[in-house]
């Protein structure tokens, strides 16, 4: 990224030019990342191609004032933090799904972030409702967030059993072996150590927006967090606001107008028309 797309990035986020690469900057940079570039998957709806290049990536974020699903949003973050002196690494994960069965290899993009004081840090601005603030790869227990109590363990067996031997949290988060991280006690997702780079994700990104099986191509999402540290999600018609105790409102939107004005009043994001659910084949 070149000066001119950090200063828009930053603009977007609502953030100045950061003093330096330390841990407060990024504690600012990702929350505010969660509260101003939602987490949707509208392209899968409209036709969208998902191009995970660096530049494609920012420019959707920055210059089309959009947001999108964890290779998009983690990409073009880490990016950004890179450009501001960060030391970045993508990492792979694998999600956890209703049953505690894994998911599809390079399910999920997270970023490894090195702050200047040598500080090692989970940064996930890609995975829907999660923690609100980086997490700590060097705490052993539990990280108390806003959005929950999460921890960074050792893999443990899935539900058919298979587990990965050796921790990199037990081997004080080095390059090798996986962790799951956990939200309430509950494995959320597995990461692999290993450095990954873009192009590494263009399976998933394409299996996630295409397959009858993902679960982004049977639904519609537009989500982020709200300045009060709640969450206003719109899920097809659906407008729903959870305030920071849990409670929750919904109401359902009558028109496509009211959906358009939902998008660019409460996300910031102007559409053309409504996206709708394609439909896919469950058989096919």
């Amino acid at each position: 990224m070149n000066p001119t797309q950090v200063d828009a990035y930053l603009r977007r986020l609502g953030a100045r030019q950061p003093v330096g690469p330390t841990v407060e900057v990024l504690r600012e940079l990702h929350l505010r990342h969660l509260q101003t570039v939602p987490f949707e998957n509208l392209s899968v709806h409209l036709g969208e191609e998902i191009v995970l290049e660096e530049k494609r990536l920012v420019d959707k974020v920055v210059d089309a004032g959009r947001g999108g699903f964890c290779y998009e949003l983690n990409g073009a973050f880490g990016a950004l933090l890179a450009a501001l002196g960060f030391g970045v690494t993508l990492l792979a994960g694998r999600v956890y799904g209703d049953e505690g069965r894994l998911g599809i290899p390079y399910d999920h993009l997270a970023l490894r972030v090195r702050t200047v004081d040598g500080g090692e840090w989970l940064a996930d601005v890609g995975f829907g409702a999660h923690s609100h603030y980086p997490l700590a790869f060097g705490v052993r227990g539990g990280q108390e967030d806003p959005g929950g109590t999460f921890l960074i363990d050792e893999a443990g067996p899935d539900a058919a059993g298979v587990c990965s031997g050796d921790s990199a949290v037990e081997k004080g988060g080095g390059d090798t072996g996986d962790a799951d991280v956990l939200l309430g006690g509950r494995r959320q997702y597995r990461l692999e150590m290993r450095p990954r780079v873009l192009s590494d994700f263009v399976a998933g990104a394409w299996w996630h927006s295409t397959s009858p099986a993902s679960h982004f191509t049977q639904s519609l999402v537009c989500s982020r967090v709200t300045e009060d540290g709640g969450r206003i999600t719109l899920s097809g018609r659906v407008l729903k606001v959870t305030a920071p105790d849990g409670t929750r409102e919904e109401r359902e939107l009558g028109t496509d107008e009211e959906v358009l004005e939902v998008y660019w009043e409460r996300f910031g994001i102007r559409l053309g028309r409504v996206p709708t659910v394609r439909g896919l084949d469950l058989d096919g």
